[in-house]
């Protein structure tokens, strides 16, 4: 068995500082760098992509809607065009910063990324422009939904997504934040619900219902104050169960 381990990091943004990226860099296989939309400036890039190729750690761009204000969680109306152009935009500014001149994955943000989960639309738009920018590139998706079904009709190179410390609907969805319980804090629970993830490919919903959620990548939040508890936590259960921890350039059938 194998898993990458991803957080989303970078999101720091002038004077203001979000998560611990120096710590949980040495703990992740693959980085969410935010691209300057929702969260992140030029200079914490610079300092972000240079963390992460000190701790080989693969580099993903996490772009999003253009909304500061809302930490890119809030829905937007864009045309095709304009999700094509703003994620081009900020995949290339990213690029930019690395030695090599290239990145490992793709991961939208926030609103961005529900919604291309569930808009056939959306999901083309962002696909569509992954594969045209660069077709070696990974398509970090959420599991089971039609984003992924799209990219894997396109032939795009795809990584599953689970959460470890979000619930899910029946349908594999994500629990909106704005609802009760969306987000888990329980350390033990999280541990839990991600061993049944990547060992069983199974979760149970928020309705009490097991469902098949089949995990190629699984998601620490790099803004919530337990990411570092949480990354090595799963690290350490991870490795007692005999389970391979690498970043998704280096697993196989991506």
């Amino acid at each position: 068995m194998q898993i990458d381990l991803n957080a989303d990091i970078g999101e720091s943004y002038g004077i203001y500082n979000l998560g611990d990226d120096e710590k949980i860099v040495e703990i992740i296989t693959s980085a969410n760098i935010a691209t300057g939309f929702h969260a992140g400036d030029p200079n914490h890039m610079k300092r972000t992509v240079d963390l992460c190729e000190i701790n080989d750690v693969g580099i993903g761009a996490h772009p999003a809607y253009p909304d500061k204000l809302g930490f890119g969680r809030r829905d937007m109306n864009l045309q095709t065009e304009e999700i094509s152009n703003i994620l081009t935009y900020q995949i290339g500014s990213l690029i930019g910063f690395t030695k090599r001149k290239k990145i490992q994955h793709v991961k939208p943000h926030g609103a961005l990324y529900n919604s291309a989960a569930k808009d056939e639309r959306i999901a083309n738009a962002v696909v569509d422009t992954i594969m045209k920018f660069d077709p070696e590139l990974i398509h970090v998706v959420l599991a089971g939904s039609i984003w992924e079904d799209i990219a894997r009709y396109k032939k795009a190179r795809v990584a599953r997504e689970c959460f470890a410390d979000r619930a899910v609907n029946k349908d594999g969805s994500l629990v909106s934040r704005s609802m009760p319980n969306a987000v888990i804090d329980d350390l033990d629970e999280i541990i839990k619900r991600s061993k049944k993830m990547v060992i069983e490919s199974k979760v149970v919903a928020n309705d009490g219902t097991e469902i098949n959620f089949v995990a190629d990548s699984i998601c620490v939040h790099g803004d919530n104050p337990k990411a570092i508890l949480i990354a090595s936590s799963l690290e350490r259960s991870f490795l007692d169960e005999g389970i391979r921890i690498l970043p998704l350039s280096k697993m196989e059938n991506i």
